[in-house]
């Protein structure tokens, strides 16, 4: 009988991804983007360990929302008593848009300690220059579908 063994987090190569964020809907690019980073797009994926690539994304104030999704609101509470805030995706869009990507990007990850780890190798800038060309990122070929 065949055994697959589990890889091992020492041994795993990340390799560094950039993704163009330009006219890509936010919800498309972040489960893209989620996939890259969760490993998912390697032959030796497994749900326990966490095998994903460092992802680079660009262009993070000019990606758009789909249909009335802009004036939709965004709900948090901080805890203390009536701190129940609210902010709509597309004032968030205007006020920080590398925020909106990475809220993004950590729904449509695991909510343990795994999940925090494959966030922290998300990369996200407004414009098109990014501090990690030493790493030489290969480009990330997204599909970019109309609605």
């Amino acid at each position: 009988m065949n055994r697959t063994t589990p890889g091992r987090p020492l041994l795993v190569e990340r390799a560094w991804h950039l993704v163009d964020a330009a006219d890509m809907p936010v919800g498309r690019l972040a489960g893209q983007v989620a996939r890259i980073l969760r490993g998912k797009h390697k032959a030796d994926f497994s749900y326990a360990h966490d095998g994903g690539d460092f992802v680079i994304v660009i262009n993070a104030d000019k990606a758009v929302w789909t249909g009335r999704k802009e004036d939709e609101l965004i709900y948090w509470h901080t805890g203390w008593p009536g701190g129940l805030r609210s902010i709509s995706r597309g004032d968030l869009k205007e006020k920080n848009p590398v925020r909106m990507i990475e809220k993004s990007v950590w729904g449509m990850l695991p909510k343990n300690k795994i999940g925090r780890h494959m966030v922290a190798r998300l990369k996200v800038y407004a414009g098109d220059e990014h501090p990690h060309a030493a790493q030489s990122p290969q480009p990330l070929n997204v599909r970019r579908e109309k609605n």
